[in-house]
């Protein structure tokens, strides 16, 4: 009976595993947030600038946290922190891009 009572000391929210992943749980954390402001954003076209920057950054975060995450559940929230960012990044683009007329 002395495996079932392992400690369960700094376990990750996303890690099924047992074993801490605070980098990974920092991206999912981060894609989640941006993605979400993206998102929202991305609605509003006046908005344009801060939901396709947060977009951009949003996806390559996500895409970064995808190469080395470790557990199912991690994946998981970065995929719908990526769809989100996409999203919010796409509609930011469609109303008027990265610079918004900044650049020529």
């Amino acid at each position: 009976m002395a495996q079932a009572m392992r400690p369960q000391s700094s376990i990750s929210l996303f890690a099924t595993d047992g074993k801490p992943h605070p980098l990974q749980d920092t991206l999912v954390a981060v894609t989640l947030v941006l993605g979400a402001v993206a998102f929202v954003t991305g609605f509003f076209h006046h908005l344009h600038l801060l939901s396709s920057w947060t977009g951009l950054i949003g996806i390559v975060t996500g895409l970064y946290g995808q190469f080395i995450s470790v557990t199912t559940r991690e994946r998981t929230a970065l995929i719908i922190g990526l769809g989100a960012s996409a999203i919010g990044f796409f509609l930011g683009m469609a109303h008027g891009g990265l610079f918004g007329g900044w650049l020529g």
